[in-house]
């Protein structure tokens, strides 16, 4: 079994910390997050540091659960998390505009996604004339979210490989009719 909720949360230099009564609150000069953990857990906070301990010894799980939510918020605060979008297919395309992005996905209509104001939107094209979308964004979260909704758009097919998909993603492709003969 796991010992993380052992260990103490080292608070970076720049990040604030404040805890009132239920609500742990993490800011950086831009951004700030904030958590409303449950009345079993107990937090202290010593200089560079906090500590998560648990009032009733039943409720181990939510201790490990709350300290890793609390860790990654002052984590999330520090850095930018990024997420890429491949739009592939020939008339596929993708355009930002003000806070929307219109995606033209072989529909009788474009779709007009609405982005969030904490997520930060870019799009490119490669060489290929395949859109990019490129998001950024402090609350990891949140980001695969968008991500997946985006992607819920038009999933990639398994027989091309075309359609929305994560930059990263491995998609392994069906032989199809050919592979009959």
């Amino acid at each position: 079994m796991s010992k993380i909720w052992k260990k103490p949360i080292i608070i970076p230099d720049g990040v604030e910390v404040t805890i009132e009564k239920n609500l742990i609150k993490v800011k950086w000069p831009k951004w700030e997050l904030s958590y409303n953990f449950l009345d079993c857990v107990n937090l202290k906070k010593e200089e560079k540091e906090l500590i998560v301990e648990v009032l009733d010894d039943e409720k181990r799980n939510i201790w490990g659960l709350t300290r890793t939510l609390i860790s990654n918020m002052v984590e999330w605060v520090t850095n930018w998390y990024e997420k890429k979008l491949l739009v592939t297919w020939v008339w596929y395309l993708a355009k930002l505009e003000w806070n929307k992005l219109v995606l033209s996905l072989g529909l009788s209509h474009k779709v007009n996604f609405e982005v969030p104001k904490d997520i930060e939107v870019a799009v490119d094209q490669d060489p290929k004339w395949n859109s990019i979308i490129t998001m950024k964004s402090i609350d990891k979260q949140n980001l695969w979210e968008v991500a997946a909704n985006i992607r819920f758009l038009r999933p990639p097919e398994p027989y091309k490989g075309k359609w929305i998909r994560y930059f990263d993603e491995v998609i392994k492709l069906k032989a199809g009719k050919s592979a009959k003969k």
